[in-house]
């Protein structure tokens, strides 16, 4: 998940990737800052939960839950819900915000998930899939997943984020890693991601037998304005992730056809 504050400049070229995205290095500080950051606490989360409505009783994952926010809130909403995410040191801390509610696992979304087909009725995937180049062994295996019926509602970098950042600009119409630095109490630390033009975006979905149900460009919070109105006016007027709703259509025995 990404902070509002840490829009660099961006560079239009890999990372090492031995090093790049290295978040039990730095759980800890990446999840203080997390918990009450404007464009997490006030934007992103509040945007997922209302995308997902009434979860009490659904079956969720968490793909990608990192210390476990986003789980508890959709736990506390009455959802059973499992995490998966590929740091141990950010499952170790969403262990110890959940206690033994929630069921976590070591998982890398390059490879097969360890679930069966139709395990559950919904996945979220809050600002998980611009770390993957390739969405579509990742899609498949989650559309596995999910039950006909059943929905993925994802947040990503919106594509314009790193795409007017960069100076030149690059090809938009092409899929291209960038590279940056985040900073946490005074360390710098890699990290890497993928753009991805819109259009390669729903492909990849409707490649996978999703559905698109909502493409979403959501305000922020409200309460937002007043604690950071500065931070509450670039929600408000730039473009930073984007949320889709994509639904996995019923099967054709439940509809009667």
């Amino acid at each position: 998940m990404e902070r509002l504050s840490s829009q660099p400049e961006v560079l239009a070229q890999p990372a090492d990737p031995v090093l790049v995205n290295d978040y039990d290095s730095f759980a800890e500080a990446y999840s203080a800052e997390n918990e009450n950051s404007p464009v997490n606490a006030y934007y992103e989360r509040p945007a997922m939960l209302a995308l997902a409505g009434d979860v009490a009783g659904r079956r969720v994952l968490d793909a990608g839950c990192g210390s476990g926010p986003l789980s508890a809130a959709l736990r506390d909403r009455g959802a059973v819900v499992t995490g998966i995410d590929v740091s141990a040191g950010m499952l170790a801390l969403a262990r110890r915000r959940l206690g033994d509610d929630v069921a976590l696992h070591v998982v890398d979304l390059n490879d097969p998930l360890p679930f069966d087909d139709e395990a559950f009725d919904d996945v979220v995937g809050s600002l998980v899939l611009h770390y993957l180049q390739d969405w579509e062994p990742t899609l498949a295996e989650l559309r596995r997943v999910i039950r006909p019926g059943g929905r993925l509602i994802a947040s990503v970098d919106h594509p314009f984020v790193a795409y007017t950042a960069q100076d030149p600009r690059p090809d938009y119409f092409v899929t291209i890693s960038y590279a940056f630095d985040w900073t946490f109490n005074g360390r710098s630390v890699p990290m890497r991601f993928w753009r991805k033009p819109l259009h390669a975006m729903t492909d990849a979905f409707a490649a996978a037998g999703f559905r698109l149900s909502a493409i979403s460009e959501p305000q922020p919070d409200p309460a937002a304005r007043e604690l950071f109105p500065d931070d509450f006016h670039a929600l408000s007027t730039k473009p930073c992730f984007l949320f889709f709703v994509l639904e996995v259509p019923p099967s054709a025995a439940s509809t009667g056809e």
